[in-house]
């Protein structure tokens, strides 16, 4: 089958594993117009066809290396709800699998540090959905002495800032023990001790009963809702 036979669906993927092994092999740098071409076996022209621009071309290859490792993980988590593991164990393993995948991805990392292409990527929103159902599964279990939005956001940047920063050194430079250490941090600021018997405290009390809050079938929808925002605004005064 030719370049101008083949069906489009596999004209694109072509392209696109071909812009994969540049980016793997040379960077950002590497993926040029007639080096995608060459590799893919197609005319520059099917390239902006498909893709519009080299913009274009990035974000479908970040879409593409970043969508296998989000679904993985979005399996680790509906698993690790399905048999009742630890959530804050659970959590830790998604900040050490996020760490390992941006140090062995560090092209694919870097074009997400752009604000831009990372708001417009559907792999790295569904990815904030996985940490944001860790950080839930957290709160279920009276963890959290922060509210939901406010912990996730904490670790993401946290991870998103760690990564730069271990990027940016030489890999012999690289402090093994620096994202044990960073996740120690802030697992600090936004955890409280397991639960017991006696008082767990009103803020942990009450991120808990937040986020389980929208599966009180007892309550109106309006009732929820209105529960939901007296217990963000408590979770939020007790920071």
């Amino acid at each position: 089958m030719t370049a101008s036979t083949r069906p489009r669906a596999d004209t694109r993927q072509a392209i696109v594993e071909a812009a994969v092994g540049l980016l793997r092999s040379g960077g950002a740098e590497a993926v040029t117009t007639r080096a995608v071409a060459e590799a893919a076996g197609v005319q520059a022209p099917a390239i902006y066809r498909a893709f519009g621009d080299k913009d274009g071309l990035l974000e479908a290859v970040v879409e593409h290396e970043l969508a296998e490792h989000v679904a993985a993980k979005a399996a680790v988590v509906r698993a690790a709800g399905e048999s009742g593991a630890d959530p804050v164990e659970d959590l830790r393993e998604g900040w050490r699998s996020q760490v390992e995948f941006g140090l062995s991805h560090p092209a694919v990392f870097g074009l997400l540090s752009d604000p831009a292409r990372a708001g417009r990527s559907a792999a790295a929103q569904a990815g904030r959905e996985v940490l944001a159902a860790r950080v839930h599964r957290v709160a279920q279990a009276g963890r959290l002495a922060v509210g939901e939005q406010h912990a996730a956001e904490l670790v993401h940047a946290a991870g998103t800032g760690l990564v730069l920063t271990l990027l940016a050194l030489p890999a012999d430079r690289r402090d093994p023990a620096l994202a044990d250490a960073m996740l120690d941090a802030v697992l600090a600021r936004v955890l409280v001790d397991a639960p017991t018997a006696g008082d767990p405290g009103v803020v942990p009390a009450a991120a808990a009963l937040r986020a389980h809050a929208d599966d009180l079938d007892v309550l109106s929808p309006g009732e929820r809702s209105l529960l939901a925002e007296w217990l963000d605004r408590v979770v939020a005064a007790g920071r």
